[in-house]
């Protein structure tokens, strides 16, 4: 059966409830998958939201892994090497992690709520992927920042993308992905006044900020099913990652799986 293994910093809500849609996608049969083991970057008792992620893991009988990258920052944090992108602590910090994990052979592992960078030696040792909410070729950074730029950028189109994880952020190559318009129903009715009112003028500001929960609205939604379908077309072949890129069943280079029908239909 397909490996998967899940990293999470679990900081709050969306860190249970994504590892539940795809467990409950697993033990309903839609996915032909296990999740091997979790491993959460918090120990118990470092937060209220950690714990009931780390309780939750324990439920589904998964094996769980948990090391604080907080505890370790502080006993070795102080020592800086300019020469990598990286802090020496944060290195040595992966380095541990991979030996804690040594026991398990993942196919994929998924980050999920996972809040620090990934160094090029875990890059290395596991094929993972992540979330970024944008199209292949669309604004880079936070979802709020990818916003802002589709909205500055009267943006037709815009939405979610799966990429390899590289230890350049957000910089990985796409392995799926789907699109959405941003025009027409309802979106028309916000592009239409913003077009009409002057910059200074406060009705603006509030106009920008409703067309931009509009959009996060749109993109969150198809963030689940993205994740899922993701795994999905992982544990059945139709995408792989070999040598670093994304590839078909049939061995072909792509630049992404194009997963826009199937995610609407789950939507709509």
């Amino acid at each position: 059966m397909y490996q998967l293994g899940w990293f999470s910093t679990a900081r709050g809500k969306g860190s249970r409830d994504l590892l539940t849609a795809v467990q409950d996608s697993i033990q309903h049969g839609e996915i032909n998958a296990e999740i091997v083991f979790v491993f959460c970057s918090r120990e118990p008792g470092e937060s209220p939201e950690t714990d009931l992620f780390l309780q939750l893991v324990d439920s589904y009988h998964i094996p769980l892994v948990s090391f604080s990258y907080q505890k370790f920052k502080a006993k070795y944090g102080g020592r800086v090497d300019l020469d990598v992108p990286l802090p020496r602590w944060r290195l040595d910090y992966d380095r541990e992690v991979m030996k804690l994990l040594e026991r398990f052979h993942p196919d994929l592992c998924v980050l999920a709520g996972w809040m620090l960078v990934t160094g090029p030696d875990m890059c290395r040792k596991y094929k993972m992927i992540n979330l970024h909410p944008a199209a292949p070729d669309g604004p880079k950074g936070t979802w709020q920042q990818v916003i802002w730029q589709l909205i500055h950028a009267r943006a037709q189109r815009t939405g979610v993308m799966m990429h390899l994880v590289t230890p350049e952020l957000d910089r990985g190559p796409v392995v799926t992905y789907c699109t959405f318009s941003i025009r027409g129903k309802p979106f028309d009715q916000h592009w239409r006044k913003l077009e009409t009112l002057p910059h200074e003028e406060p009705e603006r500001q509030k106009t920008e900020e409703s067309l931009f929960n509009l959009i996060r609205e749109h993109g969150l939604k198809r963030e689940f099913p993205l994740i899922i379908a993701t795994i999905k077309a992982f544990s059945e072949g139709q995408v792989k990652v070999v040598g670093g890129q994304a590839m078909d069943a049939a061995g072909k280079t792509i630049e992404g799986y194009d997963l826009t029908g199937e995610i609407d239909r789950a939507v709509a």
